[in-house]
């Protein structure tokens, strides 16, 4: 295990009690089809999510599509953005709602533990942006990167996977997703996603 899945790990284990997720896993109602094109399963996909979460962009359905299949082509944000006529920071909001991870969203410059116990003792943003000598945007990134990873897990990362099956065979799953996912798993055991901005 390296340095920053234990960090990651720890970030958790220090601040919970508990050895698993909090949120019961279940299965949703009904099963979204392998049929139809992958534009066409991957709304259904998103649907999915949308009923189950509140998400932060009001982006319609057409543009989410277009985030995910350019996700899947490796388009940094700065591309996406260009694709769907909105802001970086948008796009950045619109992946954390589809469970999108890159690699980078988990390098913070500062260490994600602290960020992670202030956040839950209810300290201001500004505050926390004070300590580690960051704007307010970073730590508001880096938490709703944590909120979002908590999210992942308490459904088992289905939705991710469907993605994936979407869009990547088998051998290029393992490249895509192995940096995140080995990481964040181990440190988001035990974590209680209740995170609020």
């Amino acid at each position: 295990m390296d340095e920053k899945t234990e960090e990651l790990r720890d970030i958790f284990m220090d601040v919970t009690d508990a050895s698993s997720v909090t949120e019961r896993q279940e299965d949703e109602r009904g099963a979204i089809a392998p049929e139809g094109s992958p534009d066409e399963r991957t709304a259904d996909v998103i649907a999915a999510m949308d009923e189950r979460y509140e998400f932060t962009t009001d982006l319609d359905r057409e543009r989410l599509v277009a985030i995910v299949r350019g996700f899947y082509e490796d388009d940094a944000d700065a591309e996406l953005a260009d694709a769907v006529d909105e802001s970086r920071h948008t796009v950045f909001q619109a992946r954390m709602d589809l469970h999108l991870f890159r690699n980078d969203d988990v390098e913070a410059p500062f260490d994600l533990d602290t960020l992670r116990e202030r956040l839950e003792d209810g300290t201001e943003v500004a505050a926390v942006a004070e300590e580690f000598d960051v704007d307010e945007p970073t730590v508001r990134r880096y938490g709703r990167v944590l909120e979002t990873w908590a999210e992942r897990r308490a459904v088992g990362d289905r939705f991710r996977e469907v993605f994936d099956e979407i869009y990547l065979d088998a051998d290029l799953e393992d490249h895509t997703t192995e940096a995140t996912r080995d990481g964040l798993d181990e440190a988001t055991e035990g974590m209680e996603n209740n995170l609020s901005f």
